[in-house]
């Protein structure tokens, strides 16, 4: 549990570092659209190899496509409610969240947050050591959200205190779910294994083509789906490594 905790910590601390370059590093919106697209190639490449396929040998159909479709869902309907509270915009790089809620942009962050890092926890019950790629994919899609949303939130005029404030709780809340979800899971039935990990495959996709994806075109232009396929290869090869 504790090694899931620290593994979840790992990937979800890359939020404050990307916080902190947003808050420091004049990027450019295309520079944080690209890297947000090669942030999503690689989580896409990890939820399709890591997850899905790997939830499909362990449970058949039965269990990859109910928890893809009840994840996709539980995000959805999620983030339909967040939105509500002020959650649209967290992660825009134009300063959208003026007059956002805090509750909601927090609450909108750790939404995103949590199925990856359950996901980083499930990969430990096989007993072989963490599923690097899901770590790596989960750390470099973190940098461009969190960078793209500092820079928004400063633009919107927060301090720099509560945004890395924010990110750095949401980092603490991503380890604490890896660990939820490795000491819950420990000892389940394969069935139920596979079904948590096609949930959190279709949470983030979801959030992925809600979120992410839209951010990326909106300000990169054509070669967002070049930059894509970049990030998706690395990905890919880094999975073929373990």
């Amino acid at each position: 549990m504790l090694e899931a905790g620290l593994w979840g910590l790992v990937g979800g601390g890359s939020l404050l570092i990307g916080a902190a370059l947003g808050l420091t590093v004049p990027f450019s919106q295309r520079a944080i659209a690209l890297v947000m697209a090669f942030g999503a190639g690689v989580l896409i490449s990890a939820l399709a190899f890591d997850l899905s396929l790997e939830a499909f040998r362990r449970g058949g159909s039965d269990a990859f496509t109910g928890g893809l479709f009840a994840g996709a869902l539980a995000f959805y309907g999620a983030d339909r409610l967040l939105d509500a509270r002020g959650g649209r915009n967290r992660k825009r790089s134009e300063g959208q969240q003026a007059g956002s809620p805090a509750t909601g942009l927090v609450l909108g962050a750790v939404l995103d947050g949590i199925p990856e890092s359950v996901a980083i926890g499930v990969t430990l019950l096989e007993g072989g050591g963490v599923g690097v790629a899901v770590v790596v994919a989960v750390f470099l899609s973190n940098l461009p959200e969190s960078l793209s949303a500092a820079t928004g939130l400063r633009r919107a005029g927060h301090g720099s205190g509560a945004i890395l404030g924010l990110w750095g709780a949401v980092a603490l809340v991503s380890a604490v779910a890896a660990a939820v979800g490795f000491a819950t899971l420990d000892g389940a039935s394969p069935n139920l294994i596979a079904f948590v990990q096609a949930f959190a495959a279709g949470a983030v996709l979801t959030m992925l083509a809600d979120t992410m994806m839209p951010e990326a075109f909106e300000h990169g232009g054509r070669v967002t789906g070049l930059v894509t396929t970049m990030g998706f290869a690395l990905a890919f090869f880094i999975s073929t490594l373990e």
